[in-house]
Parts: C-alpha cells; sequence; structure tokens
C-alpha cells in the first residue's frame, strides 16, 4: 500500500505499492509498481522515482537450507516465549523492574529486553 503526501498544490510524493500482481487460477496478472521517495539532503533535485518489477520478482529462486531452516525454528519458538512471558502476571513485576533498572545502558524497550532473556533461555536449552 502507498502512501501519498497531499499539499496545497496537489500531491506533494507518492510512496510505496501502487500495483501488485494479482493472482488468478495458479499464475501473477500484472507488475508490481512501486514509487519511492528520498528525504535525505542531496544535491540532486530528483527525489521522486517509480519503478517497475515483473510479477515473479520476489519469488525465492533456491531451496531453504538447513540453517534458514533452523533460525526460523528459533525466531518462531522465542516469539511464542515472548508473548507468553508478557501475559504472565508472575513475571511482570520483576521483569519491569528488571528493565528499567538496565534501561540507561542496555535495551531500550521491554520487548527487546524481554526477547534477549528469552533467547538466552532458548539457546541454553537447545544448544547447551
Amino acid at each position: 500500500m502507498a502512501k501519498a503526501r497531499v499539499g496545497a498544490a496537489g500531491i506533494e510524493y507518492i510512496q510505496g505499492a501502487l500495483l501488485k500482481p494479482k493472482k488468478a487460477n495458479g499464475h501473477s496478472h500484472g507488475n508490481y509498481l512501486v514509487a519511492t521517495h528520498r528525504s535525505d539532503p542531496t544535491t540532486s533535485d530528483s527525489c521522486q522515482r517509480l519503478y517497475t518489477k515483473p510479477a515473479d520478482a520476489y519469488k525465492r529462486t533456491t531451496p531453504v537450507s538447513s540453517e534458514e531452516t533452523l533460525a526460523r525454528t528459533r525466531f518462531g519458538e522465542i516469539g511464542k516465549a515472548v508473548a507468553l512471558r508478557r501475559k504472565n502476571l508472575s513475571y511482570v513485576s520483576t521483569d519491569v523492574a528488571n528493565f528499567k533498572a538496565q534501561q540507561e545502558t542496555g535495551y531500550k524497550t521491554l520487548r527487546q529486553y524481554l526477547w534477549h532473556l528469552c533467547a538466552d533461555e532458548y539457546d541454553a536449552q537447545n544448544n547447551g
């Protein structure tokens, strides 16, 4: 989905996917149409670009490796552990206190802090 900024004179810029291929009967119709807007300062006056990509541009060309499978499994398990820990009332008060104690020098969000804790627990259980 694209974002657009509208000013007094009309559209100032458009950024994002304007068009995506439609899948029907097992194959895709159309191409991707993507607009980018550069907001960083530069010497060029051209800050808006429009790209078109074929329908299969984002299709994977190589099989999933065993390392990727392990990484995906680890990510999913840690994500589930973080969600459960956030809902478990027996951990909430100690987790929040420990997070606030380290916040100045360590992790900036509670989710990031809990992810670190759960990742360490997962690694200890599965690799150690």
